[in-house]
């Protein structure tokens, strides 16, 4: 599962990552800063809008009226396209999380060890999403899920579950209004980044207070 990330480049990083030109969107120098993104909070969302690229504040947290329980954070890959919750909102709600990074717990005896996920390179990320549209609009606790996969290979040793995180390359066509959901599905199989793009460290327990940000949160405790 993803339950808590980063997401403190700057928009330049995100947008140049994805090769996107100034005229299409406002760039900002100014690092975005949160190094603790919780559930329940607003999360700069990028979509697209009548055929132009946008990024939008959306509450992170998807519960519809009929739903009787705490909002869901996530949505796995395996069901998304096709289950009654999520189907609507992968046909015309697709959205991308850019990301610096993400969080995961792993038990250690009595106590939880909280790790730091980034893709080798340290490249932005860009986690795949779906949400209620329009994202420029006010929906209350529909905001947005992150989509996930199993982790089939070595990050299993931290999460059996992470955040699909998309190539650079394919983020456009997946925010595509003109892309079919069956096409949608194919990208978020075929253009996912695999396992071994990843590394991992581990953090300080801080992390676990939402109120907590700044760079010591993801920084590495033993000293590696």
């Amino acid at each position: 599962m993803c339950g808590r990330f980063a997401q403190y480049n700057s928009r330049n990083d995100f947008f140049e990552a994805l090769g996107i030109g100034s005229e299409e969107l406002t760039y900002d120098a100014e690092p975005i800063g949160r190094y603790n993104v919780s559930p329940g909070t607003k999360v700069l969302l990028l979509n697209e809008r009548n055929g132009d690229l946008k990024f939008d504040p959306v509450y992170w947290g998807y519960g519809p009226e009929w739903w009787d329980k705490p909002p869901l954070i996530n949505a796995r890959s395996e069901t998304a396209a096709t289950g009654r919750m999520f189907k609507p909102l992968w046909e015309h709600g697709r959205a991308i999380v850019p990301a610096s990074g993400w969080f995961e717990w792993k038990r250690d005896g009595d106590q939880k060890q909280p790790y730091f996920i980034y893709q080798r390179d340290k490249e932005p990320l860009f986690f795949l999403a779906i949400g209620k549209p329009p994202f420029d609009r006010e929906h209350g606790q529909e905001g947005f899920v992150i989509v996930t996969a199993a982790s089939n290979q070595g990050m299993v040793d931290i999460h059996d579950r992470r955040p699909l995180v998309l190539r650079a390359d394919a983020v456009r066509e997946w925010l595509s209004q003109d892309t079919s959901p069956a096409r949608a599905a194919e990208i978020a199989h075929d253009s996912a980044l695999p396992e071994t793009d990843f590394t991992w460290h581990p953090v300080a327990t801080k992390v676990g207070n939402v109120h907590n940000q700044g760079p010591d949160i993801i920084r590495c405790i033993n000293g590696s």
